[in-house]
């Protein structure tokens, strides 16, 4: 760890990842808020319509921040080689969202769960990331899905990230938080993000699989 923090190249580079990752949030704030104010009407989904909806706003939330506190962990330590290619991996996923929801403009199904206002109430990048309009397509699905991309060459991490993409694939399904579609073209979208990130973040995709796995 010690040699990596000594390393010029990674500094500059984990700095720059830094920077796009904190552009990247403008930009979800930003999409979210648009989202609200050109929102339109709701339609029906082969899933949500028939299903009743389930209280999984507690999963929704602090499974979300779990992962980041963990993930945060994981990077600071065995994976610190990796964190440049991870947080600018991240920050073009989330700024393609920015663009898929600002060109969507679907209303929220009518019936879903409703988000805790203790928790969102008074931060709006929690508002936009946790109850805002902004629907296609799923933030939670594909982000754990692209960290499981990005750690696939560690078993643990592989399978820890993949089995929570499932969970709150089906959490936002209960929940009615997401349409169908949200949810399944995520995985394919974040897919497409992660190969054009590994072909334009080359040498910090090769950096990464330097990285020895736990």
């Amino acid at each position: 760890m010690a040699e990596t923090l000594r390393n010029r190249s990674f500094l500059l580079s984990a700095l720059a990842s830094f920077l796009m990752f904190a552009a990247s949030l403008v930009s979800v704030v930003l999409s979210s808020a648009y989202a609200d104010v050109s929102v339109s009407n709701s339609v029906t989904d082969i899933i949500l319509s028939n299903t009743r909806v389930y209280d999984v706003d507690w999963i929704f939330v602090y499974g979300a921040l779990s992962m980041v506190i963990f993930s945060a962990g994981v990077l600071f330590t065995i994976k610190l080689k990796a964190l440049p290619f991870v947080l600018k991996s991240a920050a073009l996923f989330l700024l393609v969202r920015s663009i898929s929801v600002s060109l969507t403009h679907i209303s929220p199904y009518p019936t879903r769960v409703l988000i805790s206002e203790n928790f969102i109430s008074s931060y709006r990048l929690a508002q936009a990331i946790f109850s805002g309009n902004d629907l296609f397509f799923s933030g939670h699905v594909g982000l754990t899905f692209l960290v499981a991309l990005l750690f696939w060459d560690t078993p643990v991490l592989r399978y820890i990230y993949l089995s929570m993409s499932i969970v709150f694939a089906v959490v936002v399904l209960l929940g009615h938080l997401h349409y169908s579609i949200d949810v399944f073209a995520a995985y394919f979208i974040t897919y497409t993000i992660f190969v054009i990130a590994r072909n334009i973040f080359k040498s910090d995709y090769e950096r990464t699989l330097t990285v020895a796995a736990p």
